[in-house]
């Protein structure tokens, strides 16, 4: 078995000229308490900067999310960039190294992505553009699948009520989101203890797992739980979900909606845990989303992403669908 999460550490506004020694400084400490060397935290900061400068120079309504990565014991720093800027018409040019932009350190962002382990950008003009940058500190582990996700508070909370985690279980791979109630840290608290609930569970079958959730959430305030199994020889899905996690299987060309059921995981209350089966079209997509996300969105807005990373289309998600007056989440599924 192969289990991963993720912890959106912080997200920060680029707004000024300060920002990106903020984010800078936020980059390498979080390298640094995860234990990277030296060189690779200077490589971080030289990334951080380029990235952060990048945005307040070019960009509209710029934000870096600094991340912590772990899969299987293994932790990276990941980088988040989203901004809602003209977007960039040659993004290949761009991301060449030796490429400078005007006005940044002169590095540029092709040499942010030689820095990096990992890096994935996606841009649309007059919406804006998203870049994803994962450091290891040496070498990436073995890959763990690509189920990608992220979270991000409500405005004026540093803590967001929404978590998620993922697993690989033989052929299936196994997702679970929780929204709790409210926000703050109390809807942190719930969310959390489900996804701790889920990391030490025996069962694999999403109505399972979201029984033993709602056991375990008892004495909290509740949350809304939805747990997807894909099954990547069957191709299908087999989803279970209480409250409104949304879920959807997007085929390319149309997107289904999955069916949830009314109530609060946690709570003394009459609720129906069921599970229901979907096919999964062989280019499909699973994507969940919190209430935080309007679910007036299409990826057909976005050319060509479907063949980019699934933080890419994460980020993008949530810059454009997340509404600001709550906590939201995005995770997205893509399993060969």
């Amino acid at each position: 078995m192969t289990a991963s999460s993720t912890e959106d550490v912080a997200w920060y506004p680029v707004e000024d000229r300060s920002a990106p020694g903020q984010v800078r400084r936020a980059a390498m400490a979080v390298a640094e308490r995860l234990g990277f060397g030296e060189h690779r935290r200077s490589e971080i900061g030289i990334a951080a900067t380029e990235l952060a400068t990048n945005l307040h120079n070019h960009a509209v309504g710029g934000t870096v999310a600094v991340r912590i990565r772990r899969v299987s014991g293994d932790a990276a720093l990941e980088l988040v960039v989203v901004d809602s800027g003209p977007g960039i018409a040659d993004l290949r040019r761009v991301m060449a190294d030796g490429h400078s932009t005007t006005g940044t350190l002169g590095v540029g962002l092709g040499a942010v992505r030689r820095l990096t382990t990992r890096c994935d950008a996606h841009s649309v003009l007059d919406r804006g553009t998203v870049i994803v940058a994962t450091f290891w500190p040496t070498a990436a582990p073995p890959a763990a699948g690509t189920v990608e996700g992220i979270t991000r508070p409500i405005d004026g909370e540093t803590v967001c009520g929404d978590a998620w985690a993922w697993r690989t279980v033989g052929d299936d791979t196994v997702v679970l989101l929780a929204d709790g109630l409210g926000h703050g840290p109390l809807a942190a608290a719930a969310a959390q203890k489900a996804v701790a609930a889920f990391a030490v569970t025996e069962q694999h079958a999403p109505e399972a797992i979201l029984a033993e959730t709602d056991r375990a959430l008892a004495g909290t305030r509740g949350a809304a739980v939805s747990v997807v199994s894909i099954d990547a020889g069957a191709r299908t899905v087999g989803f279970a979900g209480v409250g409104n996690v949304t879920g959807w299987i997007d085929d390319g060309t149309a997107r289904r909606q999955l069916v949830t059921f009314p109530g609060i995981v946690g709570q003394n209350r009459r609720k129906t845990i069921r599970r229901v089966d979907y096919d999964l079209p062989p280019e499909g997509l699973v994507v969940l989303h919190s209430d935080g996300l309007t679910g007036r969105w299409s990826l057909d807005d976005y050319p060509a992403i479907r063949g980019h990373d699934s933080l890419v289309i994460a980020a993008s998600l949530i810059r454009d669908a997340g509404v600001r007056h709550d906590d939201a989440s995005v995770v997205v599924a893509r399993v060969a």
